[in-house]
């Protein structure tokens, strides 16, 4: 009984972060809309925030989602992604994620 009180814990969980994800797009998109830098920030952090804490209750690991973009910038650039090419967005990204 009580392992089945901590599975269900732990799907209501996950459901209530995805729910969180979408709710903090939200914002972002309301902030973005509005003009207003600390809210675009504000959201952003709590998108990036909450996206890596579902990824740790579905079992992975900060560390590991952070090799993944990585892996996933290297691939974009290495395909001619219009970001990189025009602005260099993608290798920005990638040398601030290896010096942390």
């Amino acid at each position: 009984m009580e392992r089945d009180l901590d599975v269900a814990t732990r799907t209501r969980m996950i459901e209530w972060l995805k729910t969180e994800v979408v709710d903090q797009m939200s914002r972002l998109f309301k902030a973005i809309w509005d003009g207003s830098t600390a809210r675009v920030v504000d959201g952003l952090a709590g998108l990036i925030a909450s996206s890596y804490i579902l990824g740790r209750r579905l079992g992975i690991p900060y560390r590991e989602v952070d090799n993944a973009i990585a892996d996933k910038l290297n691939r974009l650039k290495q395909e001619g992604h219009q970001l990189e090419e025009h602005y260099q967005d993608l290798s920005e990204l990638s040398e601030h994620i290896r010096k942390r």
